[in-house]
């Protein structure tokens, strides 16, 4: 990859969009269209309405009491996008799956 000339910018990726099937344990850097099924309201802050389309830029999987938990921090973005046409696999709830944290001796 090529250092840029003063004054132009970097070239952009193109993002590669992540399935939430593939999302696993403390990774961070994915792209996902998703759809809002359920909200749980945080006071002060604002949230999309249950049944919109957004995509999560730069999300990361955070553990909370065993289980990812999706968010999107300071460095990533959420954008309102056009409703999808896929529809939810709402019987794959990873945030329903527990993981155990194993320390290994190296």
């Amino acid at each position: 990859m090529s250092t840029p000339a003063a004054g132009e910018k970097p070239a952009l990726r193109k993002p590669v969009f992540t399935k939430v099937d593939q999302l696993k344990p403390v990774t961070s850097g994915h792209t996902l269209t998703v759809k809002v099924v359920s909200a749980n309201p945080v006071p002060g802050r604002a949230r999309p309405g249950v049944g919109a389309t957004v995509i999560l830029r730069n999300a990361k999987i955070d553990m909370f009491k065993g289980s990812m938990r999706l968010a999107v921090d300071k460095w990533g973005r959420i954008e309102a996008t056009e409703p999808a046409s896929f529809t939810v696999k709402e019987d794959n709830n990873l945030s329903l799956v527990e993981y155990e944290l194993v320390n290994v001796a190296e």
